[in-house]
């Protein structure tokens, strides 16, 4: 079986801080994972190591079978898509001006604004995403005029143009009602039938759908537990991760939790 993700024995510090330890993690062919821990456990570093923005202090790393230290790191980016709030704050300005569509467009290039020449294929191809998101009434509006959902839709359609064989999703639904995260989280469903592998951060333990498999548990820079999400979310292992006293049932194949303290 292919493997999307491996890390042997990786550990990265900062400032003499010690921030990831002892990571041994796989993600294979046809597994969609989701990533939970509390702020400061280790999720962002981790995420920037997959995506080749910081470099293991030792260790291991092997990313869509480009291995760290031997092959071409922005080779690699060219085949994830990252959709994050830091997205939003640093292209902040540029974005406020583009229509939808560019903004979905720029995604086959990799940037924020349009500055190559767009092909009627990639304009086909911007289409079919708009309508798969939803996106038709607002396509041609500035992208500063939408809802927060309608942004993060757009953002995540823009991730998708260049056809990435990795998707970060990195708390996508952060600031969003009830109405517009449902929204975003029936897209994951349609999104990893896609030949496409999704890493899913967030700290709601209710948003890891049907449609994810695996779930890894990060603690203090650790792996607390790694593997099918049955198995990872149990009331022991997140009352640990989260220092509370967690319950957790399922329900339409999601876990749901309350605390009982």
């Amino acid at each position: 079986m292919t493997v999307i993700i491996r890390m042997r024995d990786v550990s990265w510090a900062r400032g003499g801080r010690m921030i990831l330890r002892d990571i041994n993690w796989e993600v294979k062919e046809g597994e969609q994972w989701a990533i939970l821990g509390l702020n400061g456990s280790g999720k962002t570093s981790l995420l920037n190591i997959v995506t080749g923005y910081q470099y293991p202090t030792r260790g291991e790393v092997e990313v869509l079978g480009y291995r760290f230290g031997q092959a071409s790191l922005p080779e690699l980016r060219r085949h994830i898509g990252f959709v994050s709030s830091a997205l939003l704050d640093q292209f902040h300005d540029t974005l406020q001006t583009e229509t939808v569509e560019d903004v979905i467009i720029s995604g086959k290039f990799a940037t924020i604004g349009l500055y190559d020449a767009v092909t009627e294929d990639d304009r086909s191809k911007a289409q079919s995403l708009i309508e798969s998101f939803r996106l038709e009434a607002v396509q041609e509006k500035r992208y500063a005029t939408l809802s927060q959902g309608e942004k993060r839709k757009t953002l995540i359609a823009r991730a998708l143009m260049a056809n990435p064989k990795l998707l970060i999703l990195d708390e996508p639904t952060v600031g969003l009602d009830l109405l517009a995260r449902e929204e975003i989280l029936a897209l994951i469903g349609q999104i990893v039938t896609q030949p496409c592998h999704l890493l899913y951060v967030t700290h709601y333990i209710e948003e890891i759908v049907d449609s994810i498999t695996h779930v890894l548990l990060l603690q203090d820079g650790r792996i607390l537990a790694a593997g099918q999400k049955e198995e990872v979310l149990t009331d022991e292992r997140l009352s640990e991760a989260f220092r509370l006293p967690i319950r957790v049932h399922w329900e339409d194949g999601r876990p749901w939790v309350s605390v009982h303290r």
